[in-house]
């Protein structure tokens, strides 16, 4: 991976969504493959239907802040997801949503670095009508896998399995 300087506004941004997708990684990886079909509750997500929708949304993300035109009030949500990331939408497996998640952050971070920071300082519009930028829109996409993140660090309790993260912090194998 080539070096990048944290020096900007958009490096600082992409380092903290590296942080958070690499933590949603070793949270998924920390669950046995029979664990992806569980479910906290009934009307939720199994966790391979949560691993799935995080990288959706984090490919409609990535389309629509890199996008010269783009925003999130143009057109509907399931419209969005379908446009920029149809062909991972029906992805379940393990493995293969693993290694999406791996190579979407590192074409994601691409995308963004050739939209450059001045376009990333630029205003979108927001599902609510309003204006915002679009560095501000990637933090909020960044908080939103961060959300999950810490819905699969749940999952693992409640399967009886310590979370990577505290994994990591007691200085246990993860």
């Amino acid at each position: 991976m080539m070096e990048h300087a944290r020096t900007t506004l958009l490096e600082e941004a992409l380092e903290a969504w590296t942080d958070a997708r690499t933590g949603v990684i070793a949270e998924l990886e920390n669950l046995a493959p029979e664990d992806w079909e569980f479910r906290p509750a009934p009307e939720t997500r199994s966790v391979a239907e949560l691993a799935a929708h995080i990288l959706e949304v984090a490919e409609m993300m990535v389309g629509e802040l890199t996008a010269p035109e783009a925003g999130f009030g143009s057109v509907p949500f399931e419209d969005l997801l379908e446009r920029h990331a149809g062909a991972l939408r029906a992805e379940r497996d393990r493995n293969a949503l693993l290694e999406a998640l791996r190579s979407t952050l590192d074409d994601g971070r691409d995308r963004f670095r050739k939209a450059g920071e001045i376009h990333v300082l630029g205003s979108i519009r927001r599902f609510d009508g309003e204006l915002g930028t679009r560095l501000a829109w990637l933090h909020h996409g960044i908080a939103q896998e961060e959300y999950h993140r810490g819905q699969l660090a749940l999952c693992a309790r409640l399967l009886g399995r310590v979370p990577a993260l505290t994994k990591r912090i007691r200085g246990e194998e993860a």
